[in-house]
């Protein structure tokens, strides 16, 4: 069965993101490989994750760099999703991640908007719930999130 795998993420620069997400969002580094033309194959992914991760690619040209940071056009375009809110809020915080909302609690569970270092829209969400096993359910915060995004 095909399932999604990779996403890709525009970044400015490999060696700054691949630390973002590491050190302040906890995400392992899964591959960085060296390609033609000073590219690189850079592949991060939360903790115990089996399929789906962020391929890092470096932006090129201003099409692209115009891109980094608003690739969702506001709106939030990941969600990452944990079994200990609280946790891993707290520990986010403390390693510089800046969250747009506190905490608040929703129908499928606890939420929180936070921004990427580019500016890119996350949900940290623990879902409560049927959905807590559903990964694939796409009705979940892309609705809560603030008026800019919303719609």
């Amino acid at each position: 069965m095909a399932h999604l795998g990779l996403t890709a993420l525009l970044v400015h620069d490999y060696d700054e993101a691949i630390a973002f997400y590491r050190d302040a969002l906890g995400f392992a580094l899964v591959e960085d490989t060296a390609l033609a033309d000073g590219k690189r194959w850079v592949v991060v992914a939360p903790p115990g994750a089996r399929e789906a991760g962020l391929l890092l690619a470096r932006a090129v040209g201003a099409g692209q760099r115009a891109r980094v940071g608003d690739q969702t056009g506001g709106r939030v375009g990941w969600f990452l999703n944990t079994e200990d809110f609280a946790r891993d809020h707290t520990r986010m915080r403390a390693a510089g991640v800046v969250f747009e909302e506190p905490p608040r609690h929703e129908p499928y569970g606890t939420v929180a908007v936070f921004r990427d270092l580019y500016g890119n829209r996350w949900d940290l969400i623990q879902l409560d719930g049927p959905r807590e096993r559903e990964q694939g359910d796409a009705g979940g915060t892309g609705e809560a999130e603030g008026a800019e995004g919303a719609g």
